[in-house]
């Protein structure tokens, strides 16, 4: 099979030929036909998340859809040719999804959306699965609840954003005006992100703060979130990576979550909740509830780097995706 291979931090992806996997016990063979890409995969190919890169030469990639082509010992959920979508690999010993194919543990995966192409259920996973962890799993949403989400038509953002309105929330979003019609699409009231806490604070809780806040971009949006959330709210948060000062929300006796999506992968715990996360996520899909927001653009194995660049760049609108198939 073909396959990129990124043998230092920061140097250029080399297409190489190898063998193509087999699959071990409780594994499947699946061919890529899609391959998501997000800003965490660029990190670790320029060597800036240590907690996440696999020792080098690597196969890099973390989400994929595909088809499956092979079963491994005792994997009864799946069978050869079903379409399957999953956060897959790509970090410490995982083979990555920058490949034709890869050995995946049946656990991470789900069937594809029928209503999907493959593109599309590739740009799904980790943002979707990031989401779901933080505002389900950890900040126990509940019906009439009012959420703040941080950058909402960013990838995790659109995915809270959706996720938030199928529970029954009241959500609000920080954008940029140029996007404030993506989240008006998926039901939330955009706020224009230059606004200042207070003020929209004021506007929308009439000055009690919000139940719920899901921060997917770090740093000051962290510290807003710290100044907006009620008594006794929630906040969620994937990008929690500075330093803060955390007596504001304390005194608030609000719960902090930090979100690492990438954990079941790493430290094999926990990955076939990611597996049940997704067969829910295909009924909203197929429902008509939930729909990723896909870049327009083409990128193959032969520009993967463009890709990469494309996610950090901010030239994207939506989840970059790179056809393998």
């Amino acid at each position: 099979m073909k396959a990129l291979f990124t043998n230092t931090y920061e140097s250029e992806f080399v297409k190489t030929e190898i063998a193509k996997p087999t699959p071990k016990k409780g594994e499947v063979l699946v061919k890529i036909h899609a391959s998501g890409v997000n800003p965490i995969d660029n990190k670790i190919r320029l060597g800036l998340s240590p907690y996440a890169s696999p020792v080098l030469p690597a196969i890099l990639g973390t989400d994929l859809a595909g088809v499956i082509e092979e079963i491994g010992e005792d994997v009864t959920e799946f069978k050869v040719g079903d379409e399957v979508y999953g956060l897959a690999g790509g970090v410490l010993g995982l083979q990555g999804t920058l490949a034709e194919y890869t050995a995946v543990d049946a656990d991470l995966l789900a069937i594809k959306p029928k209503n999907l192409s493959m593109k599309e259920a590739a740009g799904i996973p980790l943002v979707l699965l990031t989401a779901w962890e933080g505002l389900i799993d950890r900040a126990k949403i509940q019906k009439g609840d009012k959420v703040l989400v941080h950058a909402g038509a960013g990838g995790v953002g659109h995915m809270v954003v959706q996720l938030a309105k199928i529970f029954g929330a009241d959500v609000y979003a920080t954008v940029s005006s140029q996007k404030a019609e993506i989240v008006k699409s998926y039901g939330a009231t955009p706020i224009d992100k230059n606004t200042t806490v207070d003020d929209y604070v004021n506007q929308y809780t009439n000055g009690k703060g919000f139940d719920i806040i899901y921060d997917t971009i770090g740093g000051q949006a962290f510290d807003d979130s710290l100044k907006a959330i009620r008594h006794y709210g929630q906040i969620s948060s994937c990008y929690a990576f500075g330093t803060h000062t955390l007596a504001i929300s304390s005194l608030r006796n609000a719960s902090i979550h930090g979100v690492f999506v990438l954990r079941p992968m790493i430290g094999n715990e926990g990955r076939k909740h990611h597996g049940d996360i997704l067969k829910e996520t295909t009924k909203f899909i197929e429902e008509g509830k939930l729909k990723p927001l896909i870049d327009p653009r083409t990128f193959t194995l032969n520009n993967a780097m463009e890709a990469h660049k494309a996610v950090s760049d901010n030239s994207a609108i939506g989840k970059i995706v790179i056809d393998i198939t």
